[in-house]
């Protein structure tokens, strides 16, 4: 594998963009190795699910796209941001016992801080903002069974 990869995409600011997101994040990490069916590879889905869905919701019609950048140095950590041109950044909300959202960023911090890893928000020089999410890169390494590799 590279040292470095990265890939990238934009995305309108729809709902219906969010598991465009989730889906093109899961087709990039099979291409770099971490296979579908782990809780890591659930993980990252889930956050970027969260992470899309607050540029959809939050960003008030003000940022009609956002982009997924997502970067792999070296197979030691994988950095996922999301983009979006609004410049209010996201702040805690108290989330009420009967209110139904409010607690993406909650969600999305426990979560990177469950796999060892960090959430940052930085402004862009364009005046938006960029969520992202740095993990330590771990591909599971699937079992062999005696007699060599099995077939997938």
């Amino acid at each position: 594998m590279a040292d470095h990869q990265e890939a990238s995409v934009t995305l309108p600011s729809d709902p219906a963009s969010v598991p465009a997101a989730r889906k093109y994040v899961a087709q990039v990490l099979a291409e770099w190795g971490l296979p579908g069916d782990t809780d890591i590879a659930d993980t990252v889905r889930l956050i970027v699910s969260e992470l899309a869905t607050n540029a959809v919701q939050h960003t008030l019609g003000q940022s009609p796209t956002f982009t997924v950048d997502m970067a792999l140095d070296r197979d030691e950590q994988l950095r996922i941001g999301v983009t979006d041109s609004h410049p209010r950044f996201p702040k805690r909300l108290p989330a009420a016992v009967q209110q139904d959202n409010g607690r993406g960023m909650v969600i999305i911090r426990w979560l990177t801080a469950e796999c060892g890893g960090r959430l940052s928000v930085s402004p862009t020089c364009e005046g938006g903002k960029t969520v992202a999410i740095e993990l330590p890169w771990t591909v599971p390494v699937r079992p062999v069974r005696a007699g060599g590799p099995q077939p997938t």
